[in-house]
This record gives structure tokens, C-alpha cells and sequence, in this order.
């Protein structure tokens, strides 16, 4: 057996572990709306609302910042939608029922969660912009990600490779956006 192949056994053996107890932990109330509403935040309307804000209020770098986060979120779709057909992974809640939730996926497949790469290319990007911002953006990512275990939609693993990529797009556009 391969090292990679191993490794990958080892990560699905603990996502699968995972889903098995968060499917079946029927979440205080308060966390389970709080959940619901923090996945719905990364349906995408909060990141257009972000825009608008920065388009009216964002000062100086107004026009860099909305540019580098509408790249990084687009180059973020284009890259999740093409992982997702490729890897084709079933998601944590078409493999064992959810206890509580009740939220329809928006796609087929798990790997990678495209919710989190959205979140944290907009956020990284637009963050370094506003350095003031970044640890509260930061906060909303997070929320948004856990959301997405919690509700059964992702494995970890899709998680964190959603969060480091969406990490990476965020930089890359920031430092491409001075080029515009």
C-alpha cells in the first residue's frame, strides 16, 4: 500500500468517525440556529452584500478590495465545481441521515466545500485590505465551515482543503489585485 493511499484511509477512517457522532448529536437549539444561519450566510448573499458595502463605504481601496474578493470568489467557483466532478465524493449526509438537519446540499458531491473556499478567498482577500476587519471576517469563515460539518454537509477533510484553498486564492488575489 502506497503512503498517499494510506494517508487518505486514515483521513476518511476519521471523517467517517466524525459524521457517525455529529449525525447522531442532537444540538441545543440555540447552536442548531445558529448553525443554520451561519450555512446560510455562505450561500452567497452575504458576500454580495459585502460588496455593495465596500463599494459605498470602503474608503481608498474600495474598488481593489471588491476586485480581489469578486476573483478570488469566482476563481473559487470555477475550482470547487471542477474538484467536485472529479473527485465525486459522497457527502456525510447521502451516506448516514442527519438527526436534526434538514438543509438540502446545493450539489451532488463533498470534496472540497465550496462554501468555505468562498468564505475564506473573500475574506483573506478582503481582509488584507481592512487588517482592522480580519479577525471578525475570520470569525464569520469559521462559523461558516463548522456550519458545514455540523449540518452534515462535509467531511472535515473537505473542510480544511476548502479553507486552505480559499486561503490561498484570498492571498493570491490581494497581492494580484495591485496589478489591476
Amino acid at each position: 500500500m502506497t503512503v498517499a493511499k494510506a494517508f487518505w484511509q486514515r483521513v476518511e477512517a476519521g471523517d467517517h468517525r466524525l459524521m457517525r457522532r455529529v449525525n447522531h448529536w442532537y444540538a441545543p437549539r440555540l447552536l442548531r440556529g445558529l448553525m443554520i444561519a451561519a450555512t446560510r450566510m455562505g450561500d452567497g448573499w452575504l458576500w454580495a452584500a459585502t460588496g455593495v458595502v465596500l463599494l459605498l463605504f470602503g474608503g481608498m481601496f474600495r474598488y481593489l478590495a471588491f476586485a480581489a474578493g469578486a476573483l478570488a470568489a469566482c476563481v473559487g467557483i470555477v475550482l470547487f465545481c471542477a474538484l467536485k466532478r472529479t473527485s465525486r465524493r459522497k457527502r456525510p449526509c447521502d451516506i448516514m441521515p442527519h438527526c436534526w438537519a434538514v438543509i438540502e446540499p446545493p450539489d451532488r458531491y463533498s470534496f472540497p466545500s465550496g462554501h468555505t473556499i468562498v468564505a475564506f478567498a473573500m475574506v483573506l482577500s478582503i481582509g488584507s485590505f481592512y487588517p482592522n476587519w480580519l479577525l471578525a471576517l475570520l470569525a464569520v469563515a469559521v462559523l461558516i465551515a463548522i456550519s458545514r460539518i455540523i449540518l452534515g454537509m462535509h467531511f472535515l477533510s473537505d473542510v480544511v482543503a476548502g479553507a486552505a484553498i480559499g486561503a490561498a486564492l484570498g492571498q493570491l488575489s490581494f497581492h494580484f489585485s495591485h496589478y489591476l
